[in-house]
């Protein structure tokens, strides 16, 4: 666990026994402490083992805030939940049906992981509705002294919402920060189906500017050691050229195979022209190239269907 600005704390996860992987927050409050994005259920020995060894007990711990509900941001918050009776859980209004009755979520991530679900993920319990606190975006949530303001950021998914700690500054903004790992270069765009927009996540990418963050912490991973405003116009350029490629691909006679593994290669080719074998290595071991490019098409496809015609 690393303090990385006053009142925050950054536990790495070690997700599959990897470092810098998925990152939770941890930000003091006088009302009890935050969780942000406490991660899947696997990695829960792994949290519940920092949070007592820096003396941080369960009952000090008030509210759960999810930037959006893939697994590998909010997979342990119903076991948390149904543990800790005293939790609160922070959610968009589009993420919470699924985090009280998570059937259709589950139903569509084991359409991506199959059989390595529990393998990767752990177990996925309901939370009670009672104990959830909707949001919808431009929210001030107060914790006493802190103050947390809330946007809705879509692009990544539909129910992404990221926070911005008035004191710090520091802008938690999950996955629609893009991937960067630590000690590397590289921003990754994460762009798994179903329901990832290219325009609402550049204009995620602009609310986001508009809080002048001091810093940004990722999920993937922590706080960067470069300028906010740097590593969002590089987010931008990425986004669009990883979409760029992907809608090329659509428009050739290519198989789905070869197009998938173009895409990888185009990927693959520009990490190594920017970072080392090992960088490279690791990125690739950490983003799911594959379910990048699917959720690009999806989103490609989507756009052909909803555009009208072209008048003759």
């Amino acid at each position: 666990m690393t303090e990385i600005a006053s009142g925050i704390q950054c536990i790495d996860l070690k997700y599959q026994g990897l470092d810098h992987i998925i990152a939770t927050a941890v930000v003091e409050t006088t009302d009890g402490l935050l969780l942000v994005d406490p991660g899947p259920s696997v990695c829960l020995p792994r949290l519940n083992n920092e949070l007592d060894r820096l003396g941080i007990a369960w009952p000090d711990i008030s509210g759960l805030l999810l930037t959006h509900i893939h697994l590998d941001h909010c997979g342990a918050s119903g076991s948390l939940m149904r543990e800790h009776p005293r939790l609160k859980l922070y959610v968009h209004e589009r993420g919470a049906p699924h985090m009280v009755d998570p059937r259709r979520l589950l139903e569509s991530a084991k359409q991506l992981y199959g059989d390595a679900m529990d393998r990767l993920w752990g177990p996925f319990l309901p939370v009670p509705s009672d104990r959830l606190i909707v949001l919808k975006g431009e929210e001030r949530l107060k914790f006493d002294s802190r103050a947390i303001e809330v946007a809705y950021t879509p692009g990544h998914a539909s129910h992404h919402v990221s926070f911005l700690d008035v004191e710090t500054g520091v802008a938690f903004c999950g996955d629609v920060g893009g991937l960067r790992l630590a000690g590397f270069s590289s921003i990754l765009p994460p762009t798994p189906p179903p329901d990832i927009n290219l325009e609402l996540w550049e204009s995620s990418i602009e609310r986001l500017e508009q809080w002048s963050p001091s810093n940004l912490f990722l999920t993937h991973f922590g706080m960067l050691d470069s300028s906010p405003s740097e590593h969002l116009t590089r987010l931008k350029t990425q986004l669009k050229l990883y979409g760029d490629w992907v809608k090329a691909l659509s428009d050739s006679s290519m198989s789905e195979a070869d197009r998938i593994s173009a895409f990888i290669d185009e990927v693959t080719r520009e990490l190594r022209s920017e970072t080392s074998e090992e960088g490279m290595d690791f990125y690739l071991k950490v983003v799911p190239l594959d379910l990048c490019y699917l959720g690009l098409q999806r989103y490609w496809k989507k756009k052909s269907i909803t555009s009208p015609l072209t008048p003759p």
